[in-house]
């Protein structure tokens, strides 16, 4: 089985994503968890970029 890229920092992100569903609970829109998660972003220091456009050709 292959070994999970950044292991520390992958857990420490979706910890987060848990426990910000946890908090708002469902129904919400997807800018009032993104808020929320980037607020979260924020205070722990993760750096990020909020939705960010591909092109793929």
């Amino acid at each position: 089985m292959n070994e999970i890229y950044l292991r520390e920092e992958s857990y420490k992100i979706i910890g987060i994503c848990m426990e910000v569903h946890k908090i708002l609970g469902k129904g919400h829109s997807e800018k009032v968890y993104g808020d929320a998660l980037e607020y979260e972003f924020q205070r722990n220091e993760i750096p990020y970029n909020r939705e960010l456009r591909y092109y793929i050709a």
